[in-house]
């Protein structure tokens, strides 16, 4: 009876290790997702700024992506 109850400690103390071990990975997950979606946030507000002061360049780059995919999408 006590190797089945040491047993059934183990097993609980593993089972509490794994979900401890889960939620601080949910955890830091959740944090690299905000720090991402910051970062998204900051390029997208620079792209805007430089489109608003470089209206011209931004439609030539514009162009030249285009281009470039077309190019490389069209597969010849």
């Amino acid at each position: 009876m006590e190797t089945i109850d040491n047993a059934s400690t183990t097993a609980h103390q593993v089972v509490d290790k794994i979900a401890s071990a889960a939620s601080q990975a949910v955890e830091v997950l959740g944090e690299k997702g905000e720090q991402i979606k910051n970062v998204e946030e900051r390029w997208m507000d620079n792209c805007q700024d430089y489109v608003r002061s470089n209206p011209i360049a931004s439609i030539g780059i514009a162009v030249a992506a285009g281009f470039v995919l077309s190019r490389m999408m069209s597969g010849r």
